[in-house]
């Protein structure tokens, strides 16, 4: 018997996964999970699929993925920079907007990419939307862009958080100079600045923040963009905040 739990569903493009190895990266499928949403409730997942290594998941197909990336792709536009291969859903659902009319992943790991020439998620693309996208071999501390970059969406990370990510993603900005940022766990980074600075999590507090951090961040203009970062802050924090 199904949980009386409702089943996550979503708009946004999934594609099939299927099972395989590459290196020491396992691609898993799980039946059913229970997972809570980056910022909304647990949910039903039906057929999960999850990126391992060395047991650690690194991406997986849940609500709390999927949510802390979804801002960025919902805004994609132009030529999009996506640095991380991960299991190529980003790069996927940015590719089907029509405001975005090429997206760059940049991966450094060859096994990853290995595993994602078995499994050509992009072929399950209109060949209109996989016509934009350009896979590259290299480092997101290096890699320097050949054209303008509208949006860069950093997502190399294995924890949701991590002490240094802002300047991380300084250093990644200084080479790409894009015009819009998105990266992963963006949210809790602002959250744990705008604490340790003494600010709220309203409308005001975080955009102080965001200016202290010096980078073009998208997001904080989305109905509910307060509400849903104080959210995701109390329910994954988890007392990861800088000491005061």
């Amino acid at each position: 018997m199904l949980p009386d739990l409702p089943v996550y569903q979503t708009d946004l493009f999934i594609p099939t996964y299927r099972p395989m190895r590459s290196g020491d990266w396992e691609l898993r499928i799980a039946g059913m999970v229970l997972c809570p949403g980056y910022w909304s409730d647990v949910r039903l997942t039906v057929g999960m699929a999850a990126l391992v290594r060395d047991g650690h998941t690194w991406m997986s197909m849940t609500p709390m993925e999927l949510e802390s990336q979804e801002i960025g792709v919902c805004l994609a536009r132009g030529h999009v920079a996506i640095f991380g291969m991960g299991m190529g859903w980003s790069a996927a659902v940015s590719a089907l907007r029509d405001e975005v009319s090429r997206v760059t992943v940049v991966e450094r790991d060859g096994d990853v990419l290995a595993l994602h020439r078995k499994l050509d998620v992009f072929s399950q693309l209109p060949p209109t939307a996989q016509a934009k996208i350009r896979i590259v071999q290299g480092d997101a501390f290096e890699w320097q862009p050949d054209a303008p970059v509208d949006l860069l969406m950093p997502d190399i990370w294995l924890p949701l958080m991590s002490d240094g990510r802002v300047e991380e993603v300084r250093r990644m900005q200084a080479n790409v100079q894009a015009k819009e940022i998105y990266f992963w766990g963006q949210e809790m980074e602002i959250a744990r600045h705008a604490r340790a600075a003494g600010r709220g999590f309203d409308a005001a507090g975080i955009a102080a923040t965001v200016a202290d951090f010096g980078l073009p961040l998208i997001g904080l203009e989305i109905p509910g963009y307060p509400e849903k970062l104080a959210a995701a802050a109390e329910r994954h924090m988890r007392g990861r905040w800088f000491p005061t």
